[in-house]
């Protein structure tokens, strides 16, 4: 693990394992804000849910609303796996306040020039993100990089992409070319880390509110994937590892890779097209594409940072 905390910023759409990356974020990371981007849910639900948790950890760090649309496309949200308010399942508290300011896009671009070497650590459509690489190319001198989830070798709201991209392939395709460090937590991997149910036992035994709101979380989460899968065991639980990447890279194998971007046709829009030719016109990697977690050990994190929030 590394001996220094990294300063991140987490842009997110609360959604249930984004509750999960908050709080990971929390117990392993200097968390400078969190910024909120429609995506699982609209973004007035994104911006509810993300204050919920960081008030449920104890956290100090400001929430800032942002992109309530794609840069392009129309607005799309995934209630059919996480509910009509982003984060069914759970007795959830009202949250504390409004978010600090509707301008994240603003405060990510202030942040990043303010304290350099900062990691942006995008879990849903990367719409923020985008907006603020276009507005101030210098933060990619600035930042230390990028660590998204989102893409991978497969789909899942079409058969090529996955949901965070192909809510908003424009701004992914300016993320994933904007020239500095990039980390990819892709369905591949996030795929192998479920919420099995003895891993959601391993939580609900924990004393304290914290450990029952999402334990109650989780059970509503891998219902809604275990209904519309043939074969999982429990809801993949995705955006901490974009989290773990930095925190815990030892838990991860990584390869190091050229990825693009599909737009256009409906069929592919939004799928990253990972280049695994051995062949010596292959770009330079542009991404680090994580391929395998320990998901064990992994979920011990997930179990330890839980433990030590709840009361």
């Amino acid at each position: 693990m590394p001996t220094e905390l990294p300063s991140i910023i987490l842009d997110c759409d609360p959604g249930h394992d984004d509750a999960i990356a908050i709080l990971v974020a929390a117990r392993h990371t200097r968390v400078l804000g969190i910024t909120t981007v429609a995506g699982n849910a609209p973004l007035s639900a994104t911006t509810r849910n993300a204050i919920i948790v960081r008030d449920l950890v104890g956290l100090a760090a400001p929430v800032h609303s942002g992109a309530e649309r794609p840069l392009i496309q129309t607005p799309k949200h995934a209630d059919y796996v996480h509910g009509k308010s982003g984060m069914d399942g759970a007795d959830l508290p009202e949250p504390s306040g409004p978010p600090a300011s509707t301008d994240a896009v603003g405060f990510i671009i202030e942040t990043c020039r303010a304290n350099e070497g900062t990691w942006l650590v995008p879990t849903g459509p990367m719409t923020n993100i985008a907006l603020a690489l276009r507005a101030a190319p210098d933060l990619k001198d600035r930042i230390a990089g990028i660590s998204l989830m989102g893409g991978g070798l497969f789909g899942n709201r079409t058969a090529a992409a996955e949901f965070n991209l192909w809510c908003d392939p424009e701004a992914a395709h300016i993320v994933f070319s904007y020239g500095g460090p990039l980390i990819m937590a892709g369905l591949d991997v996030t795929h192998q880390f479920q919420a099995l149910p003895h891993r959601i036992e391993m939580v609900r035994a924990l004393p304290g509110v914290l450990a029952r709101v999402l334990a109650d979380l989780l059970d509503f989460f891998s219902g809604t994937y275990t209904s519309r899968h043939h074969g999982i065991g429990g809801a993949a639980v995705h955006d901490p590892l974009a989290v773990m990447a930095l925190t815990h890279p030892e838990l991860f194998t990584v390869k190091n890779a050229h990825v693009d971007i599909a737009m256009g046709d409906p069929r592919t829009m939004g799928m990253t097209i990972i280049d695994q030719r051995d062949l010596r016109e292959v770009p330079p990697g542009n991404c680090e594409w994580l391929t395998h977690v320990q998901a064990d050990a992994a979920w011990d994190v997930v179990v330890e940072a839980i433990a030590h929030f709840s009361h």
